[in-house]
């Protein structure tokens, strides 16, 4: 038997991606109907009660019928268009790798539109609900605040820089975007899955486990389809590393320090504190060693543009148990948490942010490096004559 080749792997992820993205969109779409239609069908609704039991789904629709309730319009704006989204993402990627520009700005700008207006509706729900009072409480809430800003700049970006005529930063902030949406697809299958793993588990403590990885989940996923696209082995005009064992060895020792701090932080607490510092832990450390081959494989190869980016999302990665412990205290402080709830918020904000971050920082290292080709060029053309020889 043929083993599978990195194409063979490239595609079937691709496949598998879009087939989520495909099955999830009439569960969005339908998802918020019984809250305003009582008995209305909702494919998701159905699916859950078959794998998990149907108590479980309906004390999970009790405890969301108040804090939708103020706010059930904008929310199932919210959810119709982001069932949109989920066919619009697998589309843009055919497009895209079928060679069909056109096609693809077209659907890039309904795509644009259907994020803004998407979250414009999430967004109404989270000023209408205090921290408190939303569903899975204040930890939650500002996940879904966090999430939210991180798609509106992720697409943001994606578009000033189809604009500014960086493809390759255009296609990082996309994949970026695109997986903070599927945030949402992956959770429903948490919610399926970790009953089974974690008996009598309500919705309600799922959300919390699932929240401490989410963000870095989808955003490792971003980079590894990223790094799968862009197969230059060296950036022109780069020049010398931004992220030198001077940078690599202080973030590698501050993220020790934290992740120390936050692990005792959770045991200290009662049971659920064990299960969350797993649950974050585990997804944190596959990151890293993907993270680290990758940076490891690709200086062996030479190909230094490829060790570049990696090395910068995983001196991101070092760093999120930094920022998560330092705002645990700051979320306390502002939002008036209790300490566990804030420690949980912080530790489940901290991947997202400096994921995006280290997207943010390879960015001004590609802009960076064509400023550096532009400024060279004048040089160059004065430095050869007319005819092609160099002038004395």
């Amino acid at each position: 038997m043929r083993r599978p080749t990195r194409a063979g792997w490239r595609r079937g992820a691709v496949v598998a991606v879009s087939a989520v993205c495909v099955a999830y969109a009439p569960i969005a779409m339908t998802e918020l109907w019984p809250y305003a239609r009582p008995g209305a069908p909702a494919y998701g609704e159905w699916l859950l009660g078959r794998a998990v039991s149907p108590r479980y789904v309906a004390d999970a629709l009790a405890t969301r019928i108040g804090p939708y309730r103020h706010s059930l319009l904008p929310m199932i704006v919210h959810s119709v268009l982001g069932g949109l989204l989920m066919l619009l993402g697998p589309a843009q990627l055919l497009t895209a790798a079928r060679g069909r520009p056109r096609a693809h700005r077209i659907l890039g700008v309904v795509f644009a539109a259907t994020v803004y207006a998407s979250m414009a509706g999430a967004g109404l729900y989270l000023a209408r609900t205090a921290p408190a009072d939303a569903f899975s409480g204040a930890a939650f809430w500002i996940v879904l605040a966090v999430i939210l800003v991180g798609t509106v700049f992720s697409v943001t970006f994606g578009v000033l820089a189809a604009v500014g005529g960086f493809p390759d930063l255009h296609q990082r902030w996309m994949l970026l975007c695109y997986g903070f949406l599927l945030t949402a697809p992956l959770l429903r299958l948490e919610w399926g899955a970790l009953p089974w793993l974690l008996p009598g588990l309500p919705m309600t403590d799922v959300n919390q486990v699932a929240i401490t990885h989410l963000g870095s989940v989808v955003a490792l996923g971003a980079l590894v389809a990223s790094r799968t696209l862009d197969r230059r082995g060296r950036l022109a005009g780069a020049g010398r590393t931004w992220a030198p064992l001077p940078v690599l060895v202080p973030a590698h020792l501050a993220g020790a320090a934290a992740l120390a701090w936050i692990g005792h932080a959770l045991l200290a607490t009662a049971g659920p504190g064990r299960r969350l510092l797993w649950a974050y832990l585990l997804p944190y450390a596959v990151a890293y060693a993907v993270m680290a081959v990758g940076a490891r494989r690709a200086g062996r190869q030479g190909r230094a543009w490829a060790r570049e980016e990696w090395l910068l999302h995983l001196t991101g990665l070092c760093l999120a148990p930094v920022l998560s412990a330092g705002s645990a205290p700051l979320l306390e402080r502002g939002l008036g948490l209790d300490p566990y709830t804030a420690l949980v918020a912080g530790v489940s904000i901290g991947g997202g942010v400096l994921a995006f971050t280290a997207t943010a920082v390879v960015s001004l290292r590609v802009m960076y490096a064509r400023e550096v080709l532009r400024r060279a060029a004048p040089a160059v053309t004065a430095a050869v004559s007319p005819v092609g020889g160099t002038v004395s």
